[in-house]
């Protein structure tokens, strides 16, 4: 039982004290949330990457906007795998056949079918400073079918989500875009495309996301 002095100081502040007690649940409510949305997988870092995987951690973060995390805190949990994926990863990036405007634009096309945050926030400025004009892009985000595309863009938009939606395409569309972009341009193209489906399931298996001090690329997605 409170003594007297102990419960006339209560009555006294008692709004005070209530909102002492009204922040102390929250910052409990608040631990909890970030532990359930805490990372499906602890992120790795330099310091604790597994020692065969370490060479390729290094190039990792030489080249990657987001460090060893999106795509990579996930893939380097199976070393073999990370070391054969990032190769291909390289090719489809920096050796392919396909123009780098159309490649970005293969990709962002994925990201965002799987409203994937990390795929969006890392090749949204890549595909721009590669010459995919910002309102294509931009179209593309509010889940409109781009205005003003080049030819080959609407090759590329029309391959991309035909594949991914009937998951075949018309012999008179197969056509069309080998007469754009030729045979090796086009089988690059289903290439980068099915390869960033799998880094958006990778995300999504992970629950990764884009930098926590950075805007949500798809804020309706955030957990």
């Amino acid at each position: 039982m409170l003594k007297g002095s102990a419960l006339n100081f209560l009555m006294k502040h008692r709004s005070a004290v209530g909102l002492l007690v009204i922040c102390a649940s929250t910052c409990v409510f608040a631990q909890d949330a970030a532990e359930v949305h805490a990372k499906r997988f602890p992120q790795i870092t330099m310091e604790n990457v597994p020692p065969q995987s370490r060479a390729l951690a290094q190039e990792i973060v030489a080249i990657s906007s987001v460090g060893l995390a999106g795509p990579y805190n996930v893939m380097l949990r199976s070393p073999v795998f990370a070391e054969r994926m990032k190769r291909l990863l390289d090719y489809l990036r920096f050796e392919t056949s396909l123009p780098k405007r159309l490649n970005e634009f293969a990709i962002l096309i994925q990201g965002r079918l799987w409203s994937s945050q990390v795929e969006w926030y890392a090749h949204y400025p890549l595909a721009l400073k590669a010459g995919l004009p910002a309102s294509v892009a931009d179209d593309l985000k509010a889940n409109i079918r781009p205005r003003n595309m080049q030819p080959d863009e609407a090759v590329v938009y029309d391959v991309c989500m035909t594949m991914s939606q009937q998951h075949e395409i018309s012999d008179a569309l197969f056509q069309r875009a080998k007469a754009v972009l030729g045979e090796q341009q086009l089988v690059d193209l289903i290439a980068v495309s099915g390869t960033y489906v799998t880094v958006a399931m990778l995300l999504s298996l992970g629950e990764e996301s884009s930098p926590a001090d950075k805007p949500l690329p798809f804020p309706e997605k955030a957990r």
